[in-house]
C-alpha cells in the first residue's frame, strides 16, 4: 500500500513546465475541508496563517498548539497535508519528528531563520540531516531559503544554501520571496523540486511554473483574503 508520504512525494516528480504542484494552505479544518473538496491532491499549512486562526502573531504561536492545530486538519480531509512548522521550535530533530508524524502530517517546512534573523547554513544544514536521518522517508521535507525574504538580494547566496540543504537530505527548497524574474535562474541553479510563493499581485501558478517552480504555496495570503471578504461581509450586516 502506498503512503501518504509516497503519494506526496511523487506528485513532485514528473511534472511540466506550467503545470507545477498547487498546494493551498489550509489555516483551520474547515479550511481545509473546502480546499480538499475542490479537488486538490495536496495541502499546504502556513504557520502564520495557522496562528492568525489561533489568535497569535506569526512566530509566536507555542509548539503545543501549532501540532494540535495540524492534527485537526489533517483529521479532516483525506488528502495528504504538510505541516509548516516554522524553524523547528528549538526541539530535538527526534522529538521533532515523532510530533510531527504524530499529527498524521506527510512532510513539514523547516526555515533557514529565527525571530527575522538568517541563520548560519551550517546550522541549518546540520538540523535538516539530523531530521532527515531521524524521518527516513517518512518525511517530506522542504528546505525554506530566507534570504530573500530577508533582504539578501543575491541568488547565488540562495543558490548556495540550498545547495547545502538538498546535500543534507531536503526533498524541495523554498527560496520564499524571490522575485519572478529570478526563477529561471535559481531553476537552473538548484537540483529537485522547487517551491515558489503566490503573491495575490503576482504571476499566477501556472505562469510560476512556466518560470521553473515546482510547486506553488500561498503561505498566509489566502486566510487573510478570506478575512477580508469576511470583513465585507460584516460590514453589510448592519
Amino acid at each position: 500500500m502506498v503512503s501518504g508520504t509516497e503519494t506526496f512525494r511523487a506528485l513532485h516528480h514528473g511534472r511540466l513546465p506550467g503545470d507545477p504542484l498547487v498546494l493551498p494552505g489550509p489555516w483551520d479544518a474547515a479550511s481545509a475541508r473546502v480546499f480538499a473538496d475542490a479537488g486538490f491532491p495536496a495541502l499546504a499549512t502556513p504557520s502564520a496563517g495557522v496562528a492568525a486562526s489561533l489568535g497569535y502573531a506569526d512566530g509566536e504561536t507555542p509548539a503545543d498548539e501549532m501540532f494540535a492545530a495540524v492534527a485537526r486538519i489533517v483529521r479532516a480531509v483525506d488528502v495528504p497535508v504538510s505541516a509548516d512548522v516554522e524553524d523547528g521550535y528549538g526541539l530535538a530533530p527526534k522529538e521533532l519528528v515523532e510530533r510531527l508524524l504524530e499529527t498524521g502530517a506527510v512532510g513539514c517546512n523547516l526555515e533557514d531563520s529565527r525571530g527575522g534573523v538568517l541563520k548560519d547554513p551550517r546550522e541549518h544544514t546540520d538540523l535538516l540531516a539530523r531530521v532527515r536521518a531521524e524521518a527516513g522517508d517518512a518525511l517530506f521535507i522542504n528546505a525554506r531559503v530566507d534570504t530573500f525574504a530577508r533582504g539578501v538580494a543575491d541568488p547565488e547566496r540562495a543558490i548556495e544554501r540550498a545547495a547545502s540543504y538538498v546535500a543534507a537530505g531536503a526533498d524541495c527548497v523554498y527560496p520564499i520571496g524571490a522575485p519572478a524574474d529570478l526563477l529561471p535562474l535559481l531553476r537552473a541553479g538548484i537540483q529537485g523540486p522547487l517551491n515558489v510563493y503566490a503573491r495575490a499581485d503576482g504571476p499566477s501558478p501556472r505562469q510560476l511554473g512556466e518560470l521553473g517552480a515546482t510547486r506553488v504555496t500561498f503561505g498566509p495570503g489566502l486566510q487573510r483574503r478570506a478575512m477580508a471578504a469576511l470583513g465585507e461581509i460584516a460590514a453589510q450586516l448592519e
